[in-house]
């Protein structure tokens, strides 16, 4: 059930190059899934701000968000200070099904502030035995973040589009270039990232992630729908029905 709260930031910290880590406490933190998200308010903001799950602790009650400066209203956020509060809605949208697959290997394929709920989904992975390989990609070095975390899971890779760290390019350059072996593939980041990376993978199963701007984020006001594939004139809404989706489930525009 979907519940509004006040709740306290135990941490917040600068982690990257305008990127920002925020653990908050919650007795709900056990319910959020990897690939849902909560739903934060902001002083003088109409609009709620989503923002994915890093990660939980049930022992502590808390779960991990991180979240980038892109506007107002996040570099509002970045002002918080441990000890503050915060107005949230949790737990939005829908989750990877991994628990319904049958899954030994797994891609990760995650862009820049798409990473954090993939990391989640690959910590909760290999805690079920899963091999986990990802790529993931960044603008330049100052804003990679989580890379070590990564490492503890499995096989990383890192990809930054001027070059300064890793493989210069796109996440794509690297899946040509390992050529991993996985069961299924996971994705989130960027719309233009998501459509390559799926026309890359089209031969295989596999989950994407969006990342939208949302309004109400509890699938009331219709501002967030992306169109089927099956029938493009039909649509489901990011916020209620996703964001995550079947790979080819959805027209990415």
């Amino acid at each position: 059930m979907i519940t509004k709260q006040l709740l306290k930031i135990n941490s917040h910290m600068q982690i990257a190059e305008d990127t920002f880590e925020v653990v908050v406490q919650s007795p709900l933190a056990k319910e959020l899934k990897p690939g849902q998200f909560v739903h934060i308010a902001l002083p003088n903001h109409m609009l709620r701000r989503p923002v994915s799950v890093a990660g939980i602790d049930t022992q502590a009650e808390t779960f991990t968000i991180i979240f980038k400066i892109f506007g107002e209203g996040t570099r509002e956020l970045s002002k918080y200070q441990a000890g503050d509060t915060l107005d949230v809605i949790l737990p939005c949208g829908t989750y990877y099904p991994i628990d319904q697959l049958a899954i030994d290997q797994a891609l990760i394929v995650g862009g820049g502030i798409g990473v954090p709920p993939l990391y989640y989904l690959a910590k909760t992975l290999k805690e079920n035995g899963v091999k986990v390989t990802s790529v993931l990609g960044f603008q330049s070095k100052d804003q990679i973040f989580y890379e070590e975390k990564f490492q503890v899971l499995g096989d990383t890779y890192i990809a930054t589009n001027d070059g300064s760290y890793g493989t210069k390019g796109f996440v794509t350059d690297i899946i040509d270039e390992i050529n991993p072996t996985f069961d299924y593939f996971f994705s989130c980041g960027p719309t233009p990232m998501l459509k390559a990376v799926s026309h890359q993978l089209a031969g295989y199963n596999g989950y994407i992630s969006l990342e939208e701007r949302m309004g109400c984020g509890v699938g009331t006001c219709y501002a967030c729908v992306v169109p089927l594939k099956q029938d493009p004139k039909q649509s489901k809404k990011i916020c209620k029905d996703g964001p995550v989706f079947s790979a080819n489930e959805v027209i990415l525009s």
